[in-house]
């Protein structure tokens, strides 16, 4: 039995794929299995549809995990390339955030297929389409709702990409709370399709440096604790992401390990990616909506998860943040 989907696909997004004949598909900057398996997979079905599609991103592809996915996607388009194309966005609901395609893409006939949460007033906006359901636990999910308003069948490589961002964006079902029980279904449905769990798995927590682990204590060592031990704080420096790899810091573990002590409600971990940049990363237990900081620094997310770019420095960096905090905590 298909699981019903949270939210229905809109009917202008059917009309949208069916009377198109080449797509280019973009998600945000730093992908995530999410963002590059919804495209992907998105990709096969446009492909058995008889139409052209070409996933983009410049990347950088530096987690572990999704670095196989590289050489699927263009980093450039160029003129003849968007000729005569629509463009979907998956996992980001604003053009700038796919960074330097944004430029590249603006003024193609877009749709957005995103499950992070949106201004109701902006979804009007330019004429784009737009099928926002932030109660789905990610945008796989819902590009499985459009393979079966497409009417389509599965197969087992499209299994395998949608449990791959299902998976990601769960932390394999840690962050699944009551009410949702379509997750486990569709998890059901694309296991029972050629999924495999064991090697999703493998590929999301496996295959990590021991200079990852090295990096992970000193980021943790450095913790500093904020507002009654409610907000935790960390940082990695520039030198620091020369030294191991952008890809060195495992994240995923990094939250789960500081979002087990005592008393946190919220995690901050700032990175120095450039010289002039920092990318912060969010993290939130029930009640702190670190989307809505995320928003104010220029980035997105979800309400207990998400991230931002912010020109500075950490030392100039860290005093906003901390700004921010102290209003809602």
């Amino acid at each position: 039995m298909k699981p019903a989907p949270a939210k229905p696909v809109p009917a202008e997004l059917l009309d949208f794929i069916r009377t198109g004949t080449k797509f280019l598909t973009a998600g945000h900057e730093d992908e995530d299995g999410d963002c590059a398996g919804s495209q992907l997979a998105l990709c096969s079905v446009l492909r058995r549809l008889g139409k052209e599609a070409i996933p983009c991103s410049t990347g950088p592809f530096n987690r572990t995990e999704i670095k196989s996915f590289e050489k699927f996607f263009c980093a450039e388009i160029d003129e003849k390339t968007k000729e005569g194309s629509r463009v979907i966005i998956a996992d980001c609901g604003r053009l700038e955030r796919t960074g330097r395609l944004s430029s590249l893409l603006n003024g193609l006939p877009a749709a957005y297929i995103d499950h992070h949460h949106r201004d109701p007033g902006a979804l009007q906006s330019n004429g784009n389409i737009f099928y926002v359901c932030e109660e789905s636990p990610s945008t796989t999910l819902m590009i499985l709702n459009l393979i079966d308003a497409l009417g389509l069948e599965l197969t087992t490589d499209e299994a395998e990409l949608l449990m791959f961002g299902l998976c990601t964006d769960t932390g394999f079902f840690r962050h699944t709370d009551s009410g949702f029980p379509q997750a486990f279904e569709a998890a059901a449905r694309l296991v029972g399709a050629g999924a495999s769990p064991k090697k999703i798995h493998r590929e999301i927590y496996g295959g990590k440096s021991l200079d990852s682990r090295i990096l992970m204590g000193r980021i943790l060592g450095r913790t500093e604790s904020y507002f009654n031990g409610k907000l935790l704080v960390s940082a990695e420096d520039y030198e620091e992401i020369r030294l191991y790899g952008a890809e060195g810091k495992d994240s995923d573990m990094l939250y789960q390990l500081l979002q087990s002590v005592a008393g946190t409600e919220a995690i901050a971990i700032i990175s120095q990616k450039k010289p002039d940049t920092c990318n912060v990363g969010l993290r939130s237990r029930d009640n702190i909506d670190v989307a809505a900081i995320a928003e104010v620094l220029g980035g997105g997310g979800h309400k207990n998860a998400a991230g931002a770019a912010v020109a500075g420095t950490i030392d100039e960096v860290k005093p906003k943040l901390l700004d921010l905090f102290k209003k809602i905590i």
